[in-house]
């Protein structure tokens, strides 16, 4: 079963348990990162394996490679001697790993380390991608059969995550690690089972922090993605779009899966293409996945089936793997439909006027809800062809994002609808209903839920008006996915349960 790594960054070796202390319940080896520490305490690194009280890892790693230091090689290999010196019987007195890596060659250091039972990893790294043929690597990488080889790679896209998965693959007999760093670098983190990685690295936790994580924190592997309970066989769901640096599927979904017994779990994939996000998913084996911006709609053109919804809206936010292909569903509209009707207290639409800020698949699911709920709408967008476009078969009224727009929503300001990304983080500042003065009769929704309160919500609350964020919406709209992706509806009992 794989491993977490705590990456421990600290200046002091006391800072450094600290944060190990915080961090225990999620932490099954340590990382002591020597390079990171002030210069007067790398002298008292070898006492640190029997006070941390786990397994832990001896890393003094180099500006080239990524860490901080920056002296002499000479003195980092004497560095390296004297963290590995006086080794005791106990071996859980003595540095369980050391990393060193594929260019230094010192035979004495190596056998010292072999003598007392401390594991070698031989470390690759590559900063700026994924190198070509990285089975080939893994195998001359590795001197001896009892080497621990690491890969530290960069991946710029889910092509990039494809060629590591398949080396892995290829390289089943080897015992490896396989960090992957950058935004594509979580997938590899959770799915460690999947790429036969030994461990996962992990940064803390909490106000100890030493730094902004550039990793997912032990605590997010295990309470988010229940990383200790995933194995090669989990079923694994996910949400992908571009970006996709805000989303609170995750937790929706992986609490779901604890609570119900699934050994499941769902997990966030950036992907700069829906071609190469197919290919990952058809290459790892995903069961279903949660379409978000920008490829509601250019997903459409992939699917073996459209549910009744997607060729309606002409938009897709649910697809499950199936042996004749990618089936396609449409859970935005009833999702919303619901919280709507909910936060107004009525069962349609009938006499209310409202506005739709958007023009992308989730304003169409909302412009479809509207004209079944029997109201009428005024779409506004900065591209007035897709305004248009999507207010046309409903026959809406349609403009852009400027005075005649702003003149337009006085006559259908009962409900305002904000349904684009705008004012998600980390762009909280920005506001497409800024030209436009609330009277605090309006009732407003914003499909964003991070910020909790966007500009433009905040602008309409001090004004008076009903606000709503999209937290509910997206907690509704889940729920119809599980039964997509599971089969079976959540049991009610358990909704209550649900961390969200």
């Amino acid at each position: 079963m794989a491993k977490i790594c705590l990456s421990l960054k600290a200046k002091t070796l006391a800072q450094n348990l600290e944060i190990l202390e915080k961090n225990r319940a999620f932490t099954d080896i340590a990382e002591l990162r020597v390079d990171c520490l002030d210069p007067d305490e790398r002298f008292l690194i070898r006492r640190f394996p029997e006070i941390a009280g786990v397994p832990v890892i001896l890393s003094i790693k180099r500006v080239v490679d990524g860490g901080s230091y920056s002296a002499g090689e000479g003195a980092r290999i004497t560095m390296l001697a004297k963290g590995l010196a006086y080794a005791e019987a106990d071996q859980r007195r003595n540095f369980a790993y050391v990393d060193l890596e594929e260019d230094l060659d010192v035979p004495s250091l190596e056998e010292a380390a072999r003598t007392f039972g401390t594991k070698i990893i031989r470390s690759s790294y590559n900063l700026e991608g994924v190198d070509d043929d990285l089975a080939v690597k893994m195998k001359k990488l590795r001197r001896v059969g009892d080497e621990i080889v690491k890969l530290s790679v960069t991946p710029r896209s889910l092509d990039d995550v494809i060629k590591i998965y398949r080396a892995t693959q290829k390289t089943k007999s080897i015992n490896k690690i396989i960090h992957s760093m950058g935004e594509y670098g979580d997938i590899p983190c959770i799915l460690a089972e999947y790429f036969g990685s030994m461990m996962s690295y992990s940064s803390p936790a909490g106000d100890l922090s030493v730094e902004e994580p550039q990793a997912l924190t032990s605590k997010e592997l295990v309470e988010l993605y229940h990383f200790r309970k995933n194995s090669g066989k989990t079923k694994v769901f996910a949400i992908s779009g571009y970006p996709l640096k805000v989303t609170d599927s995750p937790g929706f979904f992986n609490s779901v899966f604890e609570l119900e017994q699934k050994d499941a779990v769902f997990i966030p994939i950036p992907a700069d293409s829906i071609q190469s996000l197919l290919r990952f998913a058809q290459e790892i084996g995903i069961s279903g996945i949660s379409i978000t911006v920008p490829y509601k709609e250019e997903i459409l053109s992939c699917l073996e089936y459209k549910s009744q919804e997607v060729t309606s809206i002409g938009a897709c936010n649910t697809i499950v793997s199936d042996s004749r292909g990618w089936m396609g569903y449409n859970t935005d509209g009833a999702g919303f439909s619901g919280s709507l009707l909910s936060f107004i207290g009525r069962k349609d639409l009938r006499g209310r006027k409202l506005t739709i800020v958007g023009a992308g698949g989730m304003a169409r699911a909302i412009a479809a809800e509207v004209h079944r709920l029997r109201g009428k709408a005024l779409i506004l967008n900065r591209t007035l062809a897709r305004a248009r476009a999507l207010a046309e078969p409903y026959r809406f009224t349609w403009a852009g994002l400027d005075s005649r727009g702003a003149n337009l929503m006085d006559k259908y300001s009962h409900i305002i609808i904000q349904a684009t990304p705008v004012g998600m983080e980390p762009n909280e500042n920005e506001d497409l209903t800024e030209f436009y003065e609330f009277s605090g009769k309006e009732m407003v929704i914003d499909l964003v839920y991070k910020p909790e309160k966007t500009r433009c919500l905040l602008r309409a609350e001090k004004a008076g008006c009903r606000i709503l964020n999209g937290h509910d919406i997206l907690r509704r709209q889940a729920q119809f996915q599980y039964t997509h992706f599971m089969g079976d509806e959540i049991s009610p009992s358990l909704i209550s349960r649900v961390k969200f």
